[in-house]
């Protein structure tokens, strides 16, 4: 924690904790470093999701043992309709909107989160699964910035990311701590439960976790060098303008490929307001048609409408592409068009 604050990770923060041993942990750690450091203590969030029916008194359970521990305990609750597929995704979005709005409220700048060295390995495998770019196969970072995008104010910081979960549950074996065990880390029907079975297999070809994690963390060197050269494309290839953004196409065409489809990600990213990346495949696609200057009447993706710009509105003449938000009307493409920054 010392060198994570040395570092920048901001304090006073807010430790979240579903009752589970990674996390009970984190909270009794957090709260004895503080203690140690003569620092505010952390803050508990619990969030209860309400898609067990044992949720809402472990969300109850989770603030006795907060309590206990001398500490401030808020439970946040899951309304509105549940998703029918695709639970995790959705239940990961909302437990971090519902935590990020409850800090920003509580001027609160960083959620601690318990991800371990065994999270890292299982989330490297996963996304190589699904067919991941090097962004997503690059290791989680101990200091990053917040997972949706209207609360880029905001940091998660992952004390625990260097240390495996046998050492975790070990401890608290030791300190006498009990914890939570979720019916849904036992569930088939999520891939990171079947993945978790699976890890003896891996381990036996080789596949230990340790290795695993450092793959990803060489991985995120590379997309740390990666994201320098991509702003620096930016800075150069980008203007923004009254309704998004003016781009050099020209630009992105003679960078390196990898480089020029990061950047038009970046730029569907800012003008759309999501935090994730457009499936690689259709970036792939649309950065085609740039590069190929087929582009035509326009497209669109990601939210975005893309098309050329007439070239006397254009910041880089001919071959000026406009990327506004999908919603703005197709009369405002051209005539009113025009350059305020």
């Amino acid at each position: 924690m010392d060198e994570l604050v040395a570092a920048g990770a901001p304090w006073p923060g807010a430790v979240a904790v579903s009752g589970g041993g990674d996390s009970i942990a984190l909270m009794h750690l957090l709260a004895g470093w503080a203690r140690k450091r003569r620092r505010s203590l952390p803050h508990v969030i619990t969030v209860d999701h309400g898609l067990r029916e044992e949720s809402a008194a472990d969300a109850r359970k989770v603030g006795r043992w907060a309590r206990a521990a001398g500490l401030k305990s808020h439970a946040l609750h899951w309304t509105g309709p549940r998703p029918s597929a695709d639970i995790e995704a959705s239940a990961r979005e909302a437990r971090y909107r519902l935590m990020g709005e409850w800090a920003r409220t509580h001027k609160i700048a960083a959620l601690y989160v318990a991800h371990t060295r065994d999270d890292q390995a299982e989330t490297f495998l996963l996304r190589l699964m699904r067919g991941s770019g090097l962004d997503g196969l690059a290791a989680m970072r101990p200091v990053a910035a917040y997972p949706l995008a209207e609360f880029r104010e905001l940091s998660v910081v992952r004390p625990l990311l260097a240390i495996e979960r046998a050492r975790v549950r070990a401890h608290l074996k030791s300190a006498g701590l009990d914890w939570l065990e979720d019916s849904m880390n036992d569930d088939d029907r999520f891939a990171r439960v079947r993945l978790r079975k699976a890890w003896t297999a891996f381990e036996a070809a080789g596949l230990t976790k340790q290795r695993l994690a450092g793959a990803a963390a060489h991985l995120a060197r590379a997309r740390e060098a990666l994201d320098a050269v991509t702003a620096a494309v930016l800075l150069r290839a980008c203007r923004r303008y009254e309704n998004g953004l003016q781009v050099d196409s020209a630009a992105l065409s003679s960078a390196p490929r990898e480089i020029g489809l990061r950047a038009l990600a970046q730029l569907l990213m800012i003008v759309s307001g999501h935090s994730y990346r457009p499936r690689f495949e259709r970036l792939e696609r649309l950065f085609d048609r740039i590069d190929s200057g087929s582009i035509g009447g326009g497209c669109t993706l990601h939210g975005c409408r893309l098309f050329l710009v007439p070239k006397q509105d254009g910041a880089f003449g001919a071959a000026t592409l406009a990327i506004v938000p999908e919603n703005v009307p197709q009369a405002r493409k051209s005539s009113k068009y025009r350059r305020n920054a």
